[in-house]
């Protein structure tokens, strides 16, 4: 990946004012830190590696070796370096990774609420901060960026039928029945049936809106309760409006044909939406016999909405974050360059360009980025299609992220343990495609996952 020189010095110019422009942080001592990231692809690395140049060409104290670590490996790895005294000074990694390393005593808390505090808590979405936060009120890490998810849905359509948007149980299923034209190949929404992880997402986040969790803050297993019983049975009536059989997100091909309403979906389908060539896969007969494949429609991103915040009883987000955090080496001088090179890494610039790597895959968890005319100029010129406003409406599913792994600032390990066994998505599909009641689907699921406790 090449980059301008003008492009370098934007991001030198506007790290310098945000770090305050001084040679080092080590009182004038050369000091090495060391910098994991799950970004592990190549051209990736070279962007960062463009950073991390810039930021040591402002403090030639300070060097920072990148080391990729792949997100399936940082808790063991990172075990293993504390086990041996040697971890990193500063890593990137999905938050339920941070909480539990700051659960077992491992981040340097007190530094990461002060690096919070001094760009501003207010700057932050609230649903990122929470899903960081102790339950003494500190910080595991800092929240970086995140992928969110909602219903994706065609505006022009809900305009033209005079229904509100999906943000609702009773606006979503509503919808989803006005919709629903078999005869005419054309279906009201998409949610997953297929025994896998994208049934769960969808799921979940319809469960967490009903104030359903898998645990409560003392870590005791509230599965099979009223309002967990009550989402999976909305979930089900729902699913009727699917596309015939088992579905995944794949069924997403309905949708970019003309042949859906909505559908559950991350900010990843930002580019199959807006470019040509990203929505091809999506376009033709392979995937599904009742398709016939269709032209690309230049028109589908202005037509689409997303409702990133779904509500019952209580707004529920859902999303994935990547957070920094500084782990506990004893080393002060490296603590306070690393602390340095975060400071440096959400100056707007260099954040923008991190987040450029995977436009729609990283979405800015400080606020007034999202509507930042450079974070609007994405180089593969995907968010001029959607334009500020709805770039913010889209990325504001993140004041209300939830997980069912985090309750009260506390992380639940056990909740990692049922989602990795998928006994969430072995219900979903019992339910909607074997015919097992509601009842005895919470009674099984409840009993497998007494077997993992």
């Amino acid at each position: 990946m090449k980059y301008t020189v003008f492009s370098v010095l934007l991001i030198f110019i506007s790290a310098l004012a945000f770090a305050g422009g001084d040679s080092d942080a080590t009182d004038g001592k050369p000091v090495s830190i060391e910098f994991w990231t799950t970004q592990t692809q190549s051209e990736r690395m070279a962007t960062i590696q463009v950073l991390a140049d810039t930021f040591m060409a402002m403090n030639p104290g300070i060097s920072v070796e990148l080391i990729p670590v792949d997100e399936n490996d940082m808790a063991t790895q990172i075990n293993a370096a504390a086990a041996a005294g040697t971890l990193p000074d500063l890593i990137e990694a999905a938050t339920p990774n941070t909480v539990a390393f700051g659960s077992q005593g491992l981040l340097n808390m007190e530094a990461a609420s002060s690096l919070i505090s001094a760009i501003g808590e207010d700057k932050f979405y609230a649903g990122v901060l929470n899903l960081n936060q102790s339950e003494s009120g500190e910080y595991y890490s800092l929240p970086f960026h995140g992928w969110v998810q909602g219903i994706w849905y065609r505006a022009d359509w809900f305009e033209e039928a005079g229904l509100n948007p999906p943000e609702t149980w009773d606006d979503i299923i509503k919808a989803a029945q006005y919709f629903y034209k078999p005869a005419q190949n054309q279906y009201g929404i998409l949610v997953g049936t297929k025994s896998e992880a994208y049934a769960e997402q969808c799921f979940t986040q319809l469960a967490m809106s009903n104030g359903a969790g898998l645990f409560n803050s003392s870590g005791e297993l509230v599965f099979n309760s009223a309002p967990m019983k009550e989402a999976l049975s909305y979930y089900a009536e729902l699913a009727k409006f699917n596309p015939p059989g088992p579905q995944t997100w794949r069924a997403r091909d309905y949708y970019l044909q003309g042949k859906m309403a909505m559908f559950f979906y991350s900010t990843y389908i930002m580019d199959d939406l807006a470019l040509a060539e990203a929505a091809a896969g999506s376009l033709t007969s392979e995937n599904f016999e009742e398709l016939a494949g269709s032209s690309f429609d230049p028109n589908l991103v202005k037509n689409t909405r997303m409702a990133p915040i779904l509500s019952n009883t209580q707004p529920a987000g859902y999303g994935t974050i990547v957070s920094l955090a500084l782990p506990k080496t004893g080393n002060e001088a490296k603590t306070a360059a690393a602390e340095k090179f975060i400071r440096y890494l959400f100056s707007p610039n260099a954040y923008i360009t991190f987040l450029h790597m995977a436009p729609g895959g990283m979405n800015p968890v400080i606020r007034e980025i999202a509507s930042d005319p450079r974070f609007q100029a994405d180089p593969k010129k995907i968010f001029v299609n959607y334009g500020p406003d709805k770039m913010a409406e889209i990325i504001n599913g993140l004041d209300s992220i939830k997980t069912f792994g985090i309750v009260e600032g506390r992380r639940i390990d056990a909740a990692s343990l049922i989602y990795s066994k998928q006994i969430i998505p072995q219900l979903i599909y019992k339910v909607t495609q074997e015919g097992m009641s509601i009842e005895a689907g919470m009674a099984w699921a409840e009993a497998e996952m007494k077997k993992l406790l």
